[in-house]
């Protein structure tokens, strides 16, 4: 089956293309750099001829609210025309558990118009929710309020994940009937900021001290229970601490 992977240079991307390549599938890894652009729609019929699949793990390079905005708008919806002419059978998006829950965020409003316009397409879609990745976890505290001294977190729960949990269970979804609907994926623990963040802090020696502050914003937003799953989702078995360890070491 010939599968294109938009975003595949990326690092769910790259992952993603291997592994369906080693299930003998034909695997494209399309983007900007082998001469496939979503937003300009450039080398995109040529890409998807003959595919039956396209995966979308794309993300925008500003995080500006009219940019984001205009990033996912204009690559997805020239993405569904090619698809379109191509016969592709099947449509499968990363995107973020809660997205539809933090309106405050420009980024999150962006991914929930990504998604209304894949729902509202002809394409058969599967919409997959993941919460946050392990490797992001540096860039994640470097958008909260710090100096030296303090880093200030909000009183609110996180369930991250391993990227390669993310890809395994993108294989199957890939490879799987279209559900029409939403997936949620994500890590088997459930952490407060604080405490998941302190581990990170220590593990990486350093010194600055984590502060609970409710006006701590995530990307723009007040968070509560918004990041973590709030039924059934597909769980990852790959735990904070082990995987933390390994890179450490």
């Amino acid at each position: 089956m010939k599968i294109v992977v938009i975003g595949g240079s990326g690092l769910i991307g790259k992952k993603l293309v291997t592994k369906l390549q080693e299930r003998g599938h034909e695997a494209i890894a399309a983007s900007p750099s082998s001469g496939v652009n979503a937003v300009t729609g450039e080398g995109l019929a040529e890409a998807l001829v003959g595919a039956q699949v396209v995966v979308d793990v794309t993300n925008s390079p500003s995080f500006e609210d009219a940019a984001v905005l205009e990033f996912f708008e204009k690559s997805t919806r020239n993405l569904l025309a090619a698809e379109a002419d191509a016969g592709v059978a099947h449509h499968v998006v990363v995107s973020i558990v809660g997205a539809d829950r933090i309106p405050d965020s420009g980024y999150m409003r962006a991914k929930v118009a990504q998604e209304k316009l894949i729902q509202s397409a002809a394409i058969p879609y599967t919409i997959v929710r993941a919460t946050q990745f392990f490797e992001f976890i540096g860039t994640i505290i470097a958008q909260f309020p710090s100096d030296e001294q303090t880093v200030h977190l909000p009183p609110a729960f996180i369930q991250p994940i391993l990227s390669e949990d993310v890809v395994a269970a993108l294989v199957n979804i890939t490879l799987g009937t279209p559900v029409n609907g939403i997936i949620d994926l994500a890590g088997p623990d459930r952490f407060r900021f604080e405490e998941i963040i302190r581990q990170f802090l220590s593990a990486t020696h350093d010194t600055r001290q984590v502060v609970v502050d409710s006006h701590a914003r995530y990307f723009g937003a007040a968070l509560n229970d918004q990041l973590v799953p709030q039924s059934n989702s597909l769980i990852g078995s790959t735990r904070f601490s082990d995987w933390l360890n390994r890179s450490i070491a």
